[in-house]
Parts: C-alpha cells; sequence; structure tokens
C-alpha cells in the first residue's frame, strides 16, 4: 500500500485494485497531477479505509478475488461515504460497469485507459462531491431565518467595530462575539463572512442553548444511520456541510462540559467522527462564537472551560447595547420602517415628538426589541404618523435620569416588571414584547428576583 502525505486542497483519492501495476502507476502518476493517493489491493482494506478516513473519489476494480467490486461499492453505499466511486473495468464487463453505476457509482473507464482521461473522470467526480455539499449546505441556509445583510449606524461605537471587522475578515481565525441579546451578532459574523475569502462558501447558524447534548452533538457532527434512535439516514453535521465556510456557533457560553470538550477537540485536530461512526473527517471551517455572557467570568466560575475559551478567543469583538449609541436609533428606526414597508405592512412615519421617545428609551432588548416594536407599531398604529399616544407605556412613561451603571440595572428591572404585568405574568408574550428569548428573560427575573 503507498500513500502520499494529505495536502490542503487536494483531491484525495483511493485506489482499490488487485493488480499491483497498476497502483504503482496511479501512486506515481496522479501525485503529479496535484492528488493525494492511496492504494489498496483488495475489497477488504478498501472497506477498512473507508471507515477510518473521508476520500473524494474511490477508483475501484470490479475483479478482485475475495470481496468483489460490486460487493465492496454496495458496503461503501450502505456505509454513508460521501465520496464518488468511478469503476474499473475490462471490455468484456461493460454490462457489470452499467449495474455497478446503478448501485450508485459516478462513472467507469475500460481498462486499458489514457490517463489524462482518467483524471478528467477523476476531477469531475470530485466536483461533482464538492456540488453535493454546497447543495446540502444551501438547503441549510434556506432553512434558516433570512438575516437582512445590514449593520445600520454611524455613532463612534459603530464605526469602530465595521473597522475592526473589515481587518479580520479577511484572516481565517476564530471569533468571540460578545453582547447583549439583540445588539446583532448573527448580522456582525455575516458580515465577517461576506467580507472574508470564504464569502463564496456556506454561512451557517446554530444557537447552541436550543438543543439537548445528543441533539446539539448530532447537528454539528453528523450521525450515522442507526446511531441512535430516529436515526434512520446517515446526516451530515455542520461543520462538514459548512465546509469552506463560517460556522456561527450562538450562545456557545450554554453548551455543557462534555460538549465543551467535543467541541474543543474538533477545533484542536480539524477532525471530527459523526456520532456512532468511526471514519475520520477533516473539516475546513471558520469558527463565530456569540455569546451573552461573559466567557472570562464563566472561566473564572469554572463553568466553562478555559483551554476552549482561548481557542475560540483568538479575536474578540464586543458589540455596544443601545443604550450606548442613541444617535444610531433614528436611521434604525427608519431602516425597519422600511424593511416592514417592504413585505407588506402600511407605510407609516414617526412624529418627531414619538421618534424622541424612541431615543430616549434604554432599549434593555436592543435592536431586536426596537425591531418588535415598529413591527407592532405598523400592525396597531390608526394613522400614517405614530405619535406619543401610539407608543407603548413602558417607552412613552419617563424612567428618570439614568446616573451610572447601577441606574441603568434598576431602570431595566423596572421595565420588566412593568412589561411582565402588562402581560399578567406571561413570559413568552413578554419576551416577544422585549425582543429576547424566554431563557435569557428568566435569567433577568432570577437576577432582579422579581416576583410573578
Amino acid at each position: 500500500m503507498g500513500q502520499n502525505q494529505e495536502r490542503a486542497g487536494s483531491i484525495c483519492v483511493l485506489v482499490v485494485d488487485d493488480e499491483r501495476p497498476t497502483r504503482l502507476l496511479m501512486e506515481k502518476e496522479l501525485p503529479r497531477a496535484g492528488y493525494v493517493v492511496t492504494s489498496v489491493e483488495s475489497g477488504e482494506e478498501a472497506l477498512e479505509q473507508v471507515r477510518a478516513r473521508d476520500f473524494d473519489v474511490i477508483l475501484l476494480d470490479l475483479k478482485m478475488p475475495g470481496i468483489g467490486g460490486m460487493e465492496a461499492l454496495r458496503r461503501i453505499h450502505e456505509s454513508g461515504a460521501s465520496a464518488e466511486v468511478v469503476v474499473l473495468t475490462g471490455h468484456p464487463d461493460v454490462d457489470s460497469a452499467i449495474a455497478a453505476m446503478k448501485l450508485g457509482a459516478y462513472d467507469y473507464l475500460t481498462k486499458p485507459f489514457k490517463l489524462s482521461e482518467l483524471e478528467e473522470v477523476l476531477r469531475r467526480a470530485a466536483e461533482r462531491k464538492r456540488l453535493r455539499q454546497e447543495n446540502a449546505a444551501l438547503r441549510r441556509m434556506v432553512a434558516q431565518r433570512d438575516l437582512a445583510p445590514f449593520i445600520v449606524g454611524q455613532s463612534p461605537a459603530i464605526t469602530s467595530l465595521l473597522a475592526t471587522v473589515r481587518r479580520i475578515a479577511s484572516t481565517h481565525a476564530n471569533v468571540l462575539i460578545q453582547g447583549e441579546s439583540g445588539t446583532g451578532k448573527g448580522l456582525v459574523t455575516q458580515a465577517i463572512h461576506e467580507a472574508s475569502p470564504r464569502a463564496g462558501g456556506p454561512f451557517l447558524v446554530i444557537n447552541c442553548s436550543g438543543f439537548q447534548d445528543q441533539l446539539l452533538e448530532s447537528e454539528l457532527f453528523g450521525h450515522e444511520k442507526g446511531a441512535f434512535t430516529g436515526a434512520t439516514a446517515v446526516k451530515q453535521g455542520l461543520f462538514e456541510v459548512a465546509e469552506g465556510g463560517t460556522l456561527l456557533l450562538d450562545e456557545v457560553g450554554e453548551m455543557s462540559p462534555a460538549m465543551q470538550a467535543k467541541l474543543l477537540q474538533v477545533l484542536d485536530t480539524r477532525e471530527l467522527r459523526r456520532v456512532g461512526g468511526t471514519r475520520v473527517h477533516r473539516v475546513d471551517v471558520r469558527i463565530v462564537a456569540a455569546t451573552n455572557k461573559d466567557l472570562a467570568q464563566e472561566v473564572r466560575a469554572m463553568r466553562f472551560r478555559e483551554d476552549l475559551y482561548y481557542r475560540l478567543n483568538v479575536v474578540s469583538l464586543t458589540l455596544p447595547p443601545m443604550r450606548e449609541r442613541k444617535e444610531d436609533i433614528p436611521l434604525l428606526v427608519e431602516h425597519f420602517l422600511k424593511r416592514f414597508g417592504a413585505t407588506g405592512y402600511p407605510a407609516k412615519r414617526l412624529s418627531p415628538e414619538a421618534l424622541q421617545h424612541m431615543v430616549e428609551y434604554a432599549w434593555p432588548g436592543n435592536a431586536r426589541e426596537l425591531a418588535n416594536t415598529i413591527e407592532r407599531l405598523l400592525i396597531l398604529a390608526p394613522g400614517e404618523v405614530i405619535g406619543p399616544d401610539d407608543l407603548p407605556t413602558n417607552i412613552r412613561v419617563p424612567e428618570g435620569p439614568v446616573h451610572g451603571p447601577s441606574s441603568l440595572a434598576e431602570m431595566e428591572r423596572i421595565h420588566l416588571t412593568r412589561v411582565l404585568a402588562a402581560t399578567r405574568g406571561k413570559k413568552m408574550q413578554a419576551a416577544r414584547l422585549l425582543g429576547i428569548d424566554v431563557k435569557t428573560l428568566n435569567q433577568k427575573i432570577k437576577r432582579y428576583n422579581i416576583p410573578l
């Protein structure tokens, strides 16, 4: 068996042929064209290799002793391997080659064949595998919620943030984004992706707080058929689907210690095994982690692994809350009025007095709360001009001057209490009005000891 050292970006080919001259020819000639070649002499060895590694193309001879090429092809297909298979056959065995294609082979070559012909078939097979992965990524992207590709604002805080985004986008470094809920961590990640060399690859998002450990592991790393109850088919995880692109791990601070350890291993090795599988899959994905927690404090409290924190925190961004960028509120109001107007909501505008109330409000739910408020006003406000009386009570009633961090905390507590009272303690409704998720609302209720 011969094997060349793997190079990033190369096409990995497994040659399966019991004829030694054919294997030696492949080992000598294909690497000159940029291929990484592993060769074996039997179907049994081929299955061992496929279980251990991920290949782009398998070049499979149909006539071999032991497990023949047709049986090896069937088992490779059943294993869920992502490689395309090109079968080799003699002239009298063309019917067998056609039967192999019905079993899932990509193409066939008859012996003897020209090296240029082989290279062209291998290139097309590898391209087909890449397109299948891209299609899977597109399906996952379409299934996720739409993220508007705009970061609206001209405040010094946003100007500085965008300058930093432009500097780090061209690198491949992992990024940690911290900020309160609703500050736009997903939009900033998308901006990093679209300004990066990975812009042509997938951009995928997963909320780590939305899954139990087994499901989160399956979502991230994939699973094999039969790995657990309900695993009726092979599934690629987001690390594989996002190959060549960017993966946002939202609310990464909510990961359990066990999942933190598994994530760290993948980030360290750039390799993974699907749940229930043994095959190693190499992955090339840029990781952006986002959290509304202070991860450094979580590390000190021993709730988050220090080694994972440093692996994620190669570059750090902290997003400013709305109360620190009030000059951007008029721009955001106009942006959301236009965005909702383009989806069929009635065209309306805010009076200067109403806009002033919006600017003076603290927005504990940040831009997400502002967007939800604008949407609600477009539905409920009776006229074309939204006045102060149309605004929710918590926005139009002054809550006193802000004197410092303790006053901001008290203002948030009062606001949460009022919203919960208005919704009669219904957390789902209160969370929607605030523009935050229920989990974050529960954390704030506990933090401020708000009675229900």
